[in-house]
């Protein structure tokens, strides 16, 4: 099992632990507020992602193969969303990053309980995360 793997089943192991929705949303929006700081020199629109209802910045960096990213929102919910995706992208190989394929989505029920709107924008994350991991390596 890949390390972004064992993270994916982490996080599906942790939102079975909420019964309903309401506690699941409110775990979401209690994961972004811990959110590292986002310099407002990165809030550019070079960073910006665009696809996203929210505003939605991501900063990426490169290293040893491996991709840093850390991101910001002006939602709550996107928040959540973004510390999810750092959860299991960030710091991870730039191949691996490449390969996985985001499973975590439909395990947890967020292709089911995002509004149309919202999904679009965490596809829209996830690829641009993918994006930044094939720079990374030289693949585009």
């Amino acid at each position: 099992m890949s390390e972004i793997q064992t993270v994916q089943a982490e996080l599906i192991d942790d939102f079975r632990l909420f019964d309903n929705w309401i506690d699941r949303y409110q775990y979401i929006i209690d994961l972004g507020k811990d959110l590292p700081e986002f310099p407002d020199a990165w809030r550019s629109e070079e960073n910006r992602i665009h696809g996203c209802q929210s505003q939605v910045w991501l900063k990426t960096r490169c290293v040893d193969g491996r991709l840093d990213f850390t991101a910001v929102s002006d939602s709550a919910i996107v928040s959540g969303l973004i510390a999810i995706l750092m959860r299991v992208y960030s710091g991870q190989s730039a191949a691996e990053i490449i390969a996985a394929s985001p499973d975590f989505i439909g395990e947890i029920g967020l292709d089911e309980h995002l509004s149309p709107t919202r999904s679009n924008g965490l596809h829209s994350m996830i690829k641009a995360i993918k994006g930044a991991a094939g720079a990374c390596v030289g693949v585009e």
